[in-house]
């Protein structure tokens, strides 16, 4: 498998994964499961990662896909991951990673 469907396909893995978990937490619990926390957490780092591992070439093919965005956030996790907002993480997962899976799907769809 080419090193782009690769990391497409974790893009996509890690985007169902974080669904899953956002669907596990809850906020108003005053005893949130940190490992729940930790594995969303995780989740983001890997898309993060593997959307900055994308080759120039389909970035640059693509660009009505929001290739930075998950890399900005992954940077603030893995860099300031004290002062993470679990709210945002979780109004992120409703707000955008939805269009940013079909957008990336769409991508895979076409290789």
């Amino acid at each position: 498998m080419p090193r782009d469907d690769l990391l497409l396909t974790e893009i996509i893995d890690a985007i169902v994964r974080i669904r899953g978990l956002v669907e596990r937490i809850d906020l108003g619990d005053p005893f949130v499961d940190r490992d729940l926390v930790d594995a969303l957490l995780w989740n983001y780092t890997v898309l993060g990662e593997a959307a900055n591992g994308v080759s120039d070439r389909t970035k640059s093919e693509n660009p009505d896909v929001r290739w930075a965005d998950p890399v900005r956030l992954r940077n603030r996790i893995v860099h300031g991951y004290w002062s993470i907002d679990i709210d945002i993480l979780l109004s992120t997962a409703g707000r955008d990673l939805d269009e940013f899976g079909e957008a990336v799907q769409r991508v895979l769809d076409e290789r």
